[in-house]
């Protein structure tokens, strides 16, 4: 997906630049959302949460609807914790240029030491108690 983030209302999965997008398995969507199975999950359960528009308001509600549905699957026990996160300009590691939002299931035993959480986007920073 080539797109400028742009207030440009999103066409969807079936756009023509959205060869490249992480998704194309949809789980639900609104009006304003569309929730989506990671193509290249980091953890079972790896959802996107894609606003339909490029808002604060709409990418705020994306937010929100994933921090729901990780707490609903430690509330229902399919995971013991979650990361949610948003990738924003190039520098920071997006690659699809449309606002998305990141649902990431945690499970105890997934990383040896996973203190810092969202920090660990810099490898061997994400620990601020480990000494260097």
């Amino acid at each position: 997906m080539n797109k400028k983030m742009t207030d440009k209302f999103f066409d969807g999965p079936d756009d023509k630049d959205d060869s490249e997008a992480p998704w194309d398995d949809i789980v639900r969507e609104d009006f304003h959302i569309a929730v989506y199975r990671d193509k290249y999950p980091v953890t079972e359960g790896h959802l996107l949460f894609v606003p339909k528009y490029n808002t604060v308001t709409i990418v705020m509600q994306a937010m929100d609807d994933a921090l729901r549905e990780g707490r609903r699957g430690v509330e229902l026990g399919e995971w013991d914790g979650f990361n949610v996160g948003i990738n924003y300009g190039e520098a920071s590691g997006q690659t699809v240029m449309w606002p998305h939002v990141h649902m990431i299931p945690r499970r105890n035993g997934d990383m040896e030491d996973p203190r810092g959480g969202v920090r660990h986007v810099i490898p061997e920073r994400g620990n601020y108690k480990k000494e260097t």
